[in-house]
């Protein structure tokens, strides 16, 4: 799934028709689908999380700044990097921006761990 496709999707949070129903029936359905996607948003950032652990290698800790800091350089959420990082290990290729944003991140962890 593309970030674009993620976005999308994410986008419908109320069904079609919800206006005929009770406020409360629609807002119970919001909150279900708002813990849904709390899930889904965990789910993809642990794998990620876990991608990088392995990749770097690196603690936990250091896994989320590294994808803390490639989120913010690139303006997008920490989610949207998780996706394009996980979609990697089923052949989609990493977008360029996103590979330039974590060598530099690599490259401020090594240095600040005093590895040139």
């Amino acid at each position: 799934m593309t970030i674009q496709e993620d976005r999308w999707m994410r986008a419908g949070e109320v069904a079609w028709g919800d206006d005929l129903l009770d406020p409360a029936v629609v807002e119970l359905r919001a909150e279900i689908a708002r813990l849904r996607r709390g899930l889904s948003d965990r789910a993809v950032i642990d794998q990620a999380l876990g991608m990088m652990m392995a990749l770097v290698p690196c603690p936990h800790e250091q896994a989320g700044d590294l994808l803390m800091d490639v989120a913010r350089r690139c303006g997008l959420s920490r989610r949207e990097v998780a996706v394009a990082l996980v979609a990697t290990s089923e052949g989609s290729p990493f977008p360029e921006h996103l590979d330039h944003a974590l060598r530099g991140a690599l490259r401020r962890l090594h240095k600040a761990e005093g590895k040139s």
